[in-house]
Parts: structure tokens; sequence; C-alpha cells
């Protein structure tokens, strides 16, 4: 067997940069726009209460700071039910029972909400929820029936 030496390569050092034009050619799409509906300032503000108290009151149940039989009026079936196994999933892990109170060390508070009106009657809310240092969203979808609200979607992040 034979070893070829091979002849060194002289390093460059200055590589060589590709020709490419980088200006736009046309200009960009424009953003999709969705649909708002304006409900007036006094409206939208009784909203904006309603909703903040609403999702203060989810992340104590979530919590175990309050039972979830309080927002049975105010919330669809479906997130009812999701409420209640959240409630009994965090009170199990510390040895309580749901809506007793004392389950975490610090209770969470909605810091900041945010509201979009999509359509006639439907509404939805992303809230900031601080849990002492840590930080949470929460979004849920409001729909109107009966001149009275309902909280009919709910996710957590």
């Amino acid at each position: 067997m034979t070893i070829t030496q091979l002849r060194p390569v002289r390093v460059a050092s200055v590589q060589g940069a590709l020709a490419l034009d980088l200006t736009a050619h046309q200009d960009p799409p424009d953003a999709p726009v969705a649909p708002v509906v304006d409900l007036g300032r006094v409206a939208r503000g009784e909203f904006e209460r309603f909703a903040g108290r609403i999702m203060q009151a989810v992340v104590e149940i979530v919590g175990g700071d309050r039972p979830v039989t309080q927002l049975l009026r105010w919330t669809s079936p479906e997130v009812y039910q999701d409420l209640g196994r959240r409630a009994l999933l965090v009170s199990r892990s510390v040895g309580r029972r749901p809506g007793q109170g004392g389950v975490q060390g610090t209770r969470p508070q909605v810091i900041g909400l945010h509201t979009c009106f999509v359509a006639e009657g439907v509404a939805e809310v992303s809230a900031h929820v601080r849990y002492g240092r840590r930080s949470r969203a929460v979004a849920a979808r409001f729909e109107q029936r009966r001149d009275r609200w309902f909280c009919s979607a709910l996710e957590f992040a």
C-alpha cells in the first residue's frame, strides 16, 4: 500500500460573495384584517369589567381558591367541566379538596386584559395572569345569548 502525499492547499483570507440581488421586486402583501365590531365606550367598558371578573374567578378556581360552582351560569357545559377537572387535578396534587382555598402559596392575579369583539354578540379576551413571579396567559371566547354573556371556550398557556 502506498501513501500519496497531497499538496497543501492555500487558505484564502477572504471568501467570495454571491452576487445576489436582495432588493424587493414587489410590494409585500397586505396583512389580512379581521372584521371588528365597535360597541361604543360604555358597552365595551361594561363588558371588560365583566370579563375581568370572570377571568379572575377562572384562575382562582383553577388555583383551588374558589369553588367551580360559582361559574356555573357563566360558562358553557364544556368550559365548566374543564374548569372542574383542572381544579381537581391541582387540589389533588397538594392533597386538598377543590374550592377549599389554600392550595397555592400565592394567589393568581389578572393584571392585564385585552378584548376584541369579532362579531355581533361574540368577544375574544386574552388575560395576563401573574402567579407570584411567574406569568401565564389565559384566552377566552364569550358569546351573548338573551342579553347575557357566557364563556364558551377557554385556553390556558
